[in-house]
């Protein structure tokens, strides 16, 4: 039995990050890192995303290329929301 959070058919879109990129951040560290290692886009869908494209060819596509803008844009951008989030307040 896997403890990885199920994941929606699409990444999220917001230009913030949100609840559900943090708790997906270790399935966009692993779209990235399979990216680097040039893995097959179909494979990737189904092994971290949990999507069989050799029955959902279509949603399979849609699902790894919008989990891997988003996970781009967490690596790029969306750590930012996390450091402002996490700074302290001054007194």
């Amino acid at each position: 039995m896997s403890s990885d959070p199920k994941v929606a058919d699409l990444a999220p879109s917001a230009p913030g990050l949100t609840g559900y990129d943090e708790q997906h951040a270790v399935t966009y560290m692993r779209i990235l890192d399979t990216e680097a290692d040039n893995a097959d886009w179909r494979e990737v869908a189904r092994i971290v995303l949990g999507i069989d494209p050799a029955l959902e060819l279509d949603r399979a596509r849609r699902a790894f290329d919008s989990y891997l803008a988003r996970a781009r844009w967490v690596a790029r951008h969306g750590y930012r929301h996390l450091l402002r989030r996490d700074r302290p307040t001054s007194e």
